[in-house]
């Protein structure tokens, strides 16, 4: 994958107005606050760039048996949620789904002081003319209204109760903090980026994007950085690209880890709030909020190299996911981990005029259910486990379900013999169009919804042959390993 992490430079602040010629001189009140000026944002996932999957439209016709390894989308979008290689979805339709990985791994350009600096200027001398102005006023109003003498005037010192409930995106944020830590991974060139991860146990684990951390999976250095600027190197335990989940584990792991506590996917509705938190463009800990735009949302990502796609069932959010965010837990408002940050939906042109990916408002993230499962066989084994039915499935993107193809991948069968889908009586140019109830419109959506479900589940399969529709029951098989 290839990014840069690079901010976006602070426009120069416009000059502060004169102050008034008649405005007396007068020190501001107490309890005048000049602003702050904002910071340039940095990269997500690995390093600052974006390198998000783009999922195109046209995906090829002919696809592999969906246990992997399909062939990569013919487009992908970014990926949202790391530092150095964005993540993003494409549009479902036209552009169809896709999100990006993570990004290269590299020091954000240099902010313009200047610019900044500016900014915080013209915001002290417009509180200086402000305080000028308020002082002359209350010093007229004393002096006609003193009837003893007397020109003192009394203000509140009371700043209310600034206690955080529980509940409340400050309390939460503030539980869930700690336990979150920014990645940094590079390979043994020195290519990698950065993205985020939470705590999974009281070991040491630490689940992130497979993304996120790809660059150092067969050496390199890997490194996790808590809040508290603590560092600690870490090594991969597991990683599955399909799922674009893996494990890394903290060497000389502390003894007062906090895991995050997870939540139930399957119970979020479309409306729940939801907070984020991650290193958008570099900037860690940093913690945005949204709800649930969509549930089930089929998206296609890949890192845009030709190396094998990913697929989910996605949890759609408005939270602000950008690179660097990847890896990183969405939350409930309880502060339940409900999903893990993996994709946008970006602009062609990155929406910031310098070819990065940013959110519009469109993040996906895989639901915490499967990724729990997923994490669970790799702490185990250190290999993913996939469901799979057998049979190969075109990924065109279409509207009208997933067809079976006629050639299988390689000159392979297309319906495995004594497969899953051979055994429910699937075969070759039938149209699958649901799953239990799950309406499948694509072969990338067929695999997404499959990967839900764990190896010897019982699934309905809804299917079209010859014009007439049919239904069967199909116990999932398994396949181990993305190769």
């Amino acid at each position: 994958m290839s990014t840069e992490n690079e901010g976006t430079a602070v426009p120069p602040a416009p000059s502060a107005p004169p102050p008034p010629a008649d405005a007396p001189a007068a020190s501001a009140p107490q309890g005048a606050h000049p602003g702050s000026a904002p910071a340039a944002a940095d990269p997500y996932g690995p390093p600052a760039a974006q390198a998000h999957h783009d999922a195109g439209a046209g995906e090829s016709s002919s696809a592999p048996d969906p246990s992997w390894p399909p062939p990569p989308p013919p487009s992908t979008p970014a990926y949202g949620g790391d530092g150095g290689a964005g993540h993003g979805a494409a549009g479902h339709g036209g552009a169809g789904w896709g999100a990006g990985w993570g990004t290269t791994h590299q020091q954000p350009a240099p902010k313009n002081g200047r610019g900044r600096g500016g900014l915080v200027a013209a915001v002290l001398v417009a509180a200086l003319v402000a305080g000028g102005l308020g002082g002359g006023l209350g010093y007229t109003l004393a002096r006609e209204n003193d009837s003893g003498g007397s020109t003192t005037v009394s203000s509140s010192t009371s700043g209310g109760n600034v206690k955080r409930d529980p509940g409340t995106v400050a309390a939460v944020a503030a539980a869930a903090l700690p336990s979150t830590v920014t990645i940094e991974a590079a390979s043994s060139s020195g290519e990698g980026g950065t993205g985020t991860g939470f705590v999974f146990d009281k070991q040491g684990h630490i689940v992130t994007n497979n993304h996120v951390v790809a660059d150092a999976v067969d050496g390199g250095n890997l490194s996790a950085t808590f809040p508290n600027g603590k560092k600690y190197e870490a090594e991969v335990v597991g990683n599955a690209q399909g799922y674009d989940v893996a494990v890394i584990k903290l060497k000389n792991a502390p003894s007062d880890l906090k895991p995050l506590t997870l939540g139930n996917s399957d119970d979020v509705a479309v409306g729940d709030s939801t907070i984020a938190i991650g290193a958008p463009f570099g900037l860690s800990n940093t913690v945005t909020t949204g709800i649930i735009s969509a549930k089930n949302r089929p998206v296609a990502s890949s890192d845009g190299t030709g190396s094998k796609a990913s697929y989910m069932s996605a949890l759609q959010t408005d939270a602000s996911i950008n690179p660097g965010n990847s890896g990183g837990p969405l939350l409930d408002a309880q502060g339940n981990v409900i999903g893990i940050n993996s994709a946008i939906q970006s602009t062609s042109n990155g929406g910031f005029g310098t070819g990065q990916a940013g959110s519009i408002g469109l993040g996906f993230a895989i639901p915490i259910n499967q990724a729990k499962y997923v994490a669970q066989e790799l702490i185990r084994t250190g290999k993913p486990v996939y469901a799979k039915i057998g049979a190969s499935v075109s990924l065109e993107d279409t509207t009208n379900g997933a067809k079976i193809t006629e050639q299988g991948v390689g000159g392979t069968e297309p319906v495995d013999p004594g497969g899953p889908a051979d055994k429910a009586g699937l075969k070759p140019g039938d149209v699958i169009t649901k799953l239990d109830d799950r309406v499948i419109d694509s072969g990338p959506t067929l695999i997404g919804e499959i990967w839900t479900h764990k190896p010897g589940d019982e699934v309905t399969i809804t299917y079209e042959r010859g014009g007439k529709e049919h239904t069967t029951e199909l116990t999932l098989g398994s396949r181990v390993g993305d190769s």
